[in-house]
């Protein structure tokens, strides 16, 4: 047989490249959602929907529907961190992103991942665990300050979740602001905090990125009716995906936040419970599409073809 390198002068395509036009990767540690609120389904589409590539790793699985969450099942740490290790000596990621990880053990597994990988920056997202038992969550949240939050680059949370966790023995009549809970946070080793939900009045919430000493940036906006599931893990997905693609932080928390609130403007009732933020809002036909067969208005979308100028 010919050895190919013989016979053609061709040059060997170097590594770096290939991944000259590649998109940012963002290696992504949450459960399984079959309910497609949250989870790795909110990572993986609100990750790709701005631009990046997800390398999801399975931590778990809840039981869940689209309405509430009876139960979770925790991978072993080992799986966990095979999973990682074995995508992570292959492909070069830009950004951790941290969601719920389902026990102490995978969480001390993750920490120690990352310390491996200090120089690549992490996003964690804590989110409400008030469906689980006191017992667990106590042991959960215990092991993410521990040895979690000293790995993270931004926490990202909603403010009534970060106040019950990082400010327990708070005392004063006024409510913590962002910077309150900001320094909460950096006496743990967390640099950045991005608190969501924050109340204000006539009906409106604020999102503030926040250290101990200043607001970086802040985004208001009117308060929605309907009760979603899976707005966090959108939001600090899309938060990584940009930091990945180098989008410095403050603009990035910016465009994440617009970003979750087009996904929550768009967002649909898949069942009998919550609204699902509909993170490919994008990708939606425009205009009139009465003419339209469902099978044609698929195809528009998959060549992402403006469905009003195809009939008319």
């Amino acid at each position: 047989m010919t050895n190919p390198s013989s016979t053609d002068n061709s040059p060997v395509p170097d590594a770096a490249d290939d991944d000259a036009g590649n998109p940012a990767c963002v290696i992504v540690f949450n459960a399984s959602d079959p309910s497609g609120a949250g989870g790795l389904a909110a990572d993986i589409t609100a990750v790709a929907s701005v631009g990046a590539h997800a390398l999801p790793v399975v931590t778990g699985a809840y039981a869940r529907d689209s309405a509430e969450v009876f139960d979770h099942f925790s991978f072993d740490e080992d799986v966990i961190a095979e999973q990682a290790r074995a995508i992570l000596e292959d492909v070069p990621v830009q950004v951790f992103k941290v969601g719920f990880v389902g026990s102490p053990e995978a969480i001390s597994t993750i920490a120690e991942i990352a310390a491996d990988y200090a120089e690549v920056p992490l996003v964690a997202y804590m989110p409400d665990l008030s469906w689980w038992t006191e017992g667990q969550i106590d042991l959960y949240l215990d092991a993410f300050r521990e040895l979690m939050l000293p790995q993270t680059t931004v926490l990202v949370g909603n403010h009534s979740t970060l106040w019950r966790w990082l400010l327990p023995d708070w005392s004063s009549d006024r409510s913590p602001t962002a910077r309150d809970i900001a320094k909460a946070a950096s006496d743990m080793g967390v640099p950045y905090t991005l608190v969501t939900g924050i109340p204000m009045p006539d009906q409106f919430i604020d999102n503030v990125l926040a250290t101990p000493q200043a607001v970086l940036g802040s985004e208001k906006f009117e308060r929605f009716e309907a009760i979603f599931s899976g707005a966090g893990d959108t939001l600090s997905a899309a938060l990584a995906a940009l930091v990945a693609s180098g989008t410095d932080l403050v603009a990035a928390s910016t465009e994440a936040l617009a970003y979750l609130d087009r996904c929550l403007d768009a967002g649909f009732r898949p069942g009998m419970g919550n609204v699902v933020p509909d993170r490919l809002f994008w990708a939606q036909p425009e205009g009139e599409t009465e003419e339209l067969t469902e099978e044609e208005a698929k195809a528009l979308q998959v060549f992402d073809m403006p469905a009003h100028d195809t009939k008319h």
